[in-house]
């Protein structure tokens, strides 16, 4: 990787950074704040299945998207077998009405 291109990979995770944590503004992560700023359990959620076959909640608005891991009860990674690898199922692009424009 040449030096111009390191430093522009360099430059956008310092903006990216400094867009939430750089200002010293600590929000509330429970609240889309976007264009129909709404509580996150207003929201429908999804599974995706990563390439290991584990399970991932998902939740896209549009705009905005959310994941995290399905863990069990033990902090144990959930890997249900419910579609495969690779693969988006449920909702997950219900619960806004902005449009996604992918």
């Amino acid at each position: 990787m040449n030096l111009v291109k390191l430093c522009g990979l360099v430059a956008i995770a310092a903006s990216v950074a400094a867009c939430d944590e750089g200002l010293g503004v600590k929000g509330d992560k429970t609240v889309d704040r976007g264009f129909d700023a709404k509580d996150l359990s207003q929201l429908k959620a999804g599974i995706w299945v990563d390439p290991n076959g584990c399970d991932h909640w998902i939740i896209d608005d549009g705009v905005e998207g959310y994941l995290s891991q399905r863990l069990d009860k033990y902090g144990k990674p959930v890997c249900s077998g419910v579609a495969p690898p690779n693969t988006a199922i449920g909702p997950f692009k219900s619960g806004s009405d902005f449009e996604d424009s992918i």
